[in-house]
């Protein structure tokens, strides 16, 4: 019986090590793609955004937390953190990094500010100015696009974050005014009722001029009710749809 005993405890006891080498062999396994994406976003941080003009500590921050390469296809989440922009769905793109941090600077925000977004896309530029702002308002003109973006902040805990699918051309009036509006497609005039649901003092940040081939990034800031103007940098954005549109070609 003694001997049985024995048996049984080295028994067991070759159980428990294998269970511990099984551990050790298969869950850092399953943590090295978080591990490698990490290691991605604080380059990227480094070499694409503090290396150049992003100077905002709060967006260095909270764009080295977010796991943008959740907000791509598959097929190119392991291009998520290089220096450019990525396809999305129904045709459209997800900025390149350091696009979506200037425009994001650019705001100015501290916290506490009202944020109505045209273009919700992937999510995001959601996803980084709910880090940043109180509330976001995020209007997407594809179905497909608003539902999976949506499904995606949701599943990731962006809660203060509202999606829905509109034409953003006409805004959001009934949370208006905004503290701050970001447009993340192209139109070749400032929307009229989106410069009014900004909110006084507020700051406006899009891609304006001819949709093709080269827009300018421009900042809006409402003052005693009129667009004070600064010219950025030249980007490329993708066509506002819906009203804007029918506007671009009367």
């Amino acid at each position: 019986m003694l001997t049985n005993l024995r048996m049984n405890r080295v028994f067991a006891r070759k159980i428990l090590w294998s269970l511990i080498f099984f551990s050790f062999s298969i869950f850092p396994q399953a943590q090295e793609p978080d591990r490698h994406y990490d290691q991605k976003r604080k380059r990227m941080v480094v070499e694409q955004l503090a290396s150049r003009d992003i100077s905002d500590r709060r967006v260095l921050e909270v764009m080295g937390e977010i796991p943008r390469h959740l907000f791509v296809p598959p097929a190119y989440r392991n291009q998520a953190y290089e220096d450019y922009p990525l396809p999305i769905e129904e045709g459209q793109t997800i900025s390149q990094p350091y696009i979506v941090a200037l425009m994001t600077q650019l705001l100015d925000l501290k916290g506490q500010e009202k944020v109505l977004e045209i273009g919700t896309g992937s999510g995001y530029q959601a996803a980084v100015l709910s880090r940043l702002a109180r509330e976001v308002f995020s209007i997407e003109i594809r179905p497909s696009l608003a539902d999976r973006a949506a499904k995606t902040l949701l599943e990731l805990g962006y809660e203060n974050v509202q999606v829905r699918t509109g034409d953003g051309y006409q805004g959001w009036p009934e949370m208006a005014p905004f503290d701050a509006i970001i447009i993340t497609c192209a139109v070749n005039h400032l929307p009229p009722d989106l410069f009014e649901q900004l909110g006084e003092g507020g700051r406006l940040v899009l891609p304006l001029g001819n949709q093709v081939p080269v827009q300018t990034l421009t900042l809006i800031t409402k003052i005693k009710g009129k667009p004070h103007s600064s010219r950025i940098l030249p980007v490329r954005f993708v066509p506002m749809t819906g009203e804007a549109e029918k506007k671009r070609d009367s």
